[in-house]
Parts: structure tokens; sequence; C-alpha cells
């Protein structure tokens, strides 16, 4: 059946499916985030009780934390059993668990926890694609035009997580079920199209399985992600759980763990992850580029999300049902810039080579948040949407030549592994952001809240010890409630003490402006932290692009590769087994 296609036709149906994969995958990272409050409230859950937070954090977490998890072993597994099978079998997992998704039948806390398990089914699926996607590009398009295949590949992940933001808050007001369902027609016609049409002509690697690999990665990998996210929870008097033994034994078990790991890995005689390709420069440093980008960015979604949504748009006037739906659409700017360079950038790295463009995408990325820092809380928008807009150019600029780096650089066997390996460090970078920056976002609100919101309620007339116990709370649930576009005043005060403050009190107590202006000072010296942490973040990814330099797929890049001559203080390191494999495949072209 495949034989009788020609190769340009191959390459459009390779590059069209894997496309609609990466597509339905990356709306399903984004479309939840703005969906949870009608989640929430369709299956019956306050998600601002404390008891509740944990639901919260998974369902935004669990499919990020899986997909990390997985992508390096299903992209060796990939190596191994072929590619094309895999990422067909991650098709149907993805297409299933979304049907189970949208036809959950339960409410409350056993609704919460099954959609959370119907979520890491769907983020083993997701992982079967986004591990073997990139791979299969690379197989079938020559190194002139990877650039543009790979660009047009990561344009529709990102383009997704935002068109994810604005369909799910228009699905949402609907009903929720349709968040999950949206996906599975296109489910079930990638499965029946990948299965019919998408060919396998990758090189593969027979080898064994190496199972004390794959544990030790994966238990350690999910100890750090799930002490990460309990870590963002309230523990005792404290506003998060980092001094709690629980999170403490997580993150030191699955540190440990790690450098288990990494030992075995070494030693092993076929190893799921090929520590030795890092000893490849350029691969070392398009990996480090991707992993410090993934995680100077990977929270900027979330933090313009709560800027939005808690403060901004209620004070325009915005009723906090709508939010989460007009945050999607304020945002579309930075999906504009992504779409404006991520195919050129692609196209023209192609010919020029990858260097300049992924370090002036980064450096460009760096400047925006150093110029969001300056932007006062309530910004004019023209600012606000030009800042994105650049942001999102830069990374369009960066994205696409960094993966052609990355893969360009690798033998023709290992391709699998090393896609695998880039969509870890995107996902364990995206996952580590959220933590970090959340983090300083408590820390910054745990600091300068209280005191605002006791005095700011005593002024509308709240008896001072009511004010000060609902002050008290945990600095978390008032940074959810602008996350999920909530106004908790009404929730935290009820009916008794609104009624005893008066009718004209009470008004501008559960007003659209009284909560934003009480957060946004403590709020904007949060934001402040984590932009500096993201800009710092970019100017590393920017410096290790330009220290990766082009990986030009010539004979003389091959030449150069098999003699090795890098990477540790200058001194040349022994040539990569299989390295003169991929030979052939480069200097055909």
């Amino acid at each position: 059946m495949f034989s009788a296609m020609s190769p340009e036709r191959t390459r459009w149906i390779v590059l069209s499916n894997t496309t609609l994969g990466v597509f339905i995958a990356g709306i399903n990272q984004s479309i939840v985030i703005i969906s949870l409050p009608a989640i929430f409230r369709g299956i019956h859950l306050d998600p601002l009780q404390p008891s509740n937070i944990g639901y919260l954090l998974w369902l935004l977490q669990g499919y990020m934390v899986v997909t990390a998890v997985l992508v390096v072993t299903f992209g060796r597994i990939g190596d191994i059993f072929g590619r094309v099978r895999m990422y067909n079998a991650g098709f149907a997992i993805f297409t299933a668990a979304s049907i189970g998704l949208s036809l959950m039948p339960f409410s409350g806390s056993a609704g919460a926890t099954a959609l959370i398990g119907l979520r890491v089914i769907q983020g083993v699926g997701g992982a079967l694609l986004m591990a073997n996607s990139t791979a299969i590009l690379t197989d079938a398009f020559p190194p002139e035009k990877r650039g543009f295949a790979i660009g047009f590949n990561i344009i529709a992940a990102v383009a997704a997580s935002f068109i994810g933001l604005i369909a799910g808050g228009l699905l949402a007001d609907i009903n929720w079920r349709l968040v999950f369902l949206v996906s599975v027609p296109f489910g079930l016609f990638g499965t029946v199209w990948a299965y019919l049409k998408l060919p396998d002509n990758g090189a593969r690697s027979p080898a064994r399985i190496d199972y004390l690999g794959n544990i030790t990665f994966a238990v350690g990998l999910v100890l750090v992600m799930i002490g990460l996210t309990y870590g963002l929870e309230p523990y005792g008097g404290h506003s998060m759980g980092w001094l709690s033994p629980w999170v403490d034994a997580e993150l030191l078990g699955g540190a440990a763990l790690m450098v288990l790991f990494a030992l075995v890995e070494s030693r092993v005689e076929e190893p799921m992850f090929h520590i030795s390709l890092f000893r490849i420069r350029t691969f070392l440093g398009a990996a480090a580029a991707s992993l410090f980008a993934s995680m100077g960015r990977g929270g900027l979604q979330f933090m313009l999300i709560l800027w939005l949504q808690g403060i901004w748009l209620p004070l325009h006037g915005y009723s906090f049902e709508s939010t989460p739906l007009w945050a999607g659409i304020y945002l579309v700017p930075m999906s504009v810039g992504f779409l404006a360079t991520g195919p050129i950038a692609g196209r023209l790295s192609d010919r020029y080579g990858q260097k300049w463009f992924s370090t002036l995408g980064m450096a460009a990325a760096a400047a925006t948040f150093i110029l969001l820092l300056v932007l006062p809380v309530n910004f004019p928008y023209p600012v606000f949407a030009l800042l994105i807009l650049v942001n999102g150019l830069g990374v369009g600029m960066f994205s696409a030549p960094n993966t052609t780096t990355m893969m360009n650089s690798v033998p023709a066997a290992d391709r699998g592994a090393a896609s695998g390996m880039r969509a870890t460090s995107m996902n364990a970078g995206f996952v580590l952001s959220i933590g970090i920056f959340f983090s300083l976002m408590i820390v910054g609100l745990a600091a300068h809240l209280p005191a605002a919101m006791a005095h700011g309620l005593a002024s509308q007339g709240v008896p001072v010890g009511i004010a000060t116990r609902v002050a008290a709370l945990p600095a978390v649930a008032t940074l959810f409630a602008a996350f999920l576009g909530v106004n908790p005043m009404k929730q935290l005060l009820g009916p008794h003490v609104l009624h005893q403050v008066g009718a004209a009190h009470a008004q501008v107590i559960t007003g659209k402006s009284f909560f934003p202006s009480l957060i946004s000072g403590p709020f904007h010296s949060g934001l402040e932290i984590a932009f500096a942490v993201s800009a710092i973040l970019c100017a590393l990814a920017a410096a290790f692009s330009w220290w990766a330099g082009d990986c030009r797929p010539d004979k003389a890049f091959v030449e150069d590769a098999l003699r090795h001559e890098v990477f540790v203080d200058g001194h040349s390191t022994a040539p990569i087994d299989g390295l003169d494999a991929a030979l052939p495949d480069v200097v055909e072209v």
C-alpha cells in the first residue's frame, strides 16, 4: 500500500497526521485549565475548600506529569518496535480516554478522582503521540526540509494550547462534558487514518528493554512531580507544604532515584536514555536551551491568566464568571506572534542554520519579561498586547530551530529516544515552572495579603475578628480563586456577616473591584519575582542556543561528530557508538 505512494505524498501524509496528533494533545493540555470552574460546578465540588485543592492541582498537573514521565520510555520503545506502531497506539488510547472523560457518571470527590484517573490514561496516549511524532517527521523529511516540517508541527502544538483556552471557555459555558467530547471525532478520524495510511519507514534498533532504567526513571520523576504538586498545598500553619515530611521524603527519594537512574544508564548495555547523546555538543546545548525555555515560559500562561482573570478583567467591568473565556481571547496576540514566526523560522533555519533564530528568539522573550515587570497591575491593554505579541514572536523563532538542531544531531536509530528526551525536557520544564511560579506567587501573597485583606474588610464594616480570620486563610485558596475566575468574598464571609455590614458595604465587598483591588498589590509583588526568574531562564536558553551552534546535516558535520572533538573543558571524548550509522542517511541529501 505504502510503496505505491510518491515520497512527496508520503511526507504530507506524515506531516498532516502528526500535526493532528500533537494538535489534539496540545489542546487537551490547556482546555482543562480554562474549564475548571465549569468542571467543578458540573461534578458539584467546591474548588475553594482546602480539602479539594489536591483535586484541582491534579486535574491541572496529572496530564503533564504523566507525559513528562513516559515520553522518554515510549520514544525508546518506538526505536525498538516501530515509531508508527507506538504513535498509532497513542491515538487510540487518547481517544478512548476522551470518550471516558465525556461520559464520566460520578459527582463529588468520586467524580474528581475518576476524572484525574482518566486524565492519567489520556496522558499515556498523549505521551505516545508526543514521543514519536517528531521522530516520525524526522524519518520522513530530508534534512533540508526538516526545519519547515518540525516548525509546522510545533506551531500546531503551541497554537493548540491557546485555541484550547478559547474553546474551553466557549464549550464549558454550554456543558463541561463538551470540553472532553470535542477531541473524540478528531481522535477517531486520526486513529483510523494513522492505521491505514501512515508509513513506517524509520530505522529500528532491536534491543532488550531496559527495565531497571525505566523503573528508576519513572518512579523517581513521579516522586519529584508529586512532591512539587503537594508542596503547593498548605501544611500545618504554613501557607505551603515544603516543610511537610512527606513532601521532603518524596523530593529527596525522587532525586535519589534519578541519581541511581543516571548510574544505571551509564552501565547498562542497552539503555533507554542515551546519556552518551549528551556528549554531542549540539544536542547538549539545544536540550539545555529547551529545558530552560520551557521553565521560563511554561508558567507564563498561568501567570497571565491569573493576572487577567483575578485582577484586570474584573477591574474593567467583566463578571467573574465570564473572565475565563475573555482571558483566552485577550491572550490571542501571543498565539498570533508564534504563528507568524514559527513556520518562517523553521524554513529559514533549514537554509541559514538554527543558531541565530533560536538565540534571538529567547533573547526577545527575556526582554519581554523584563518589560512586563514595569507594567502596572491595571495596565493599558495595547502595551500588554504588544509585549505578549513580541513574546510569541520570540518563542516562534526559537521552537522549530531548537528542535531541528536536536533531531539533526543524533543518529537515525536514536531519533525516537532523542524525541522522547526532548519532550521530557519540555514537559518537565513546564511542570517545574508551574511549581516554581506558583510557589513564588504564594510567597508574595502570604507575605502581604493578610494585612491588606484584614484592613480592607474592616474598612467595609466587617468585625475585626472575622476580618482577621478570613485574612488568615491559606493564600493558595485566594490564588486559585483568581485562577478560576471566582470572587470568594461572598462565600468566605457568608450571608450573616454580609447582612450585618449593611447592603451598601455588602455590595462593595461582593462587587467586581473589591477583591481584585485587595489582591493586586500582593499579587504584583509575586508577579515581579516570577517574571524576573522567567527573564533569567530565557536568557540562559539564549546562551545555550548560541553555544550549541548550528547543526548542518552535511558530510562535514557528520565527520566532525564522529571525531567528537568536544565538550568537557575542551577535551575530546570517544566517538559515540553507532553515530556512523547516521552518515549514509545524512550524506545522501
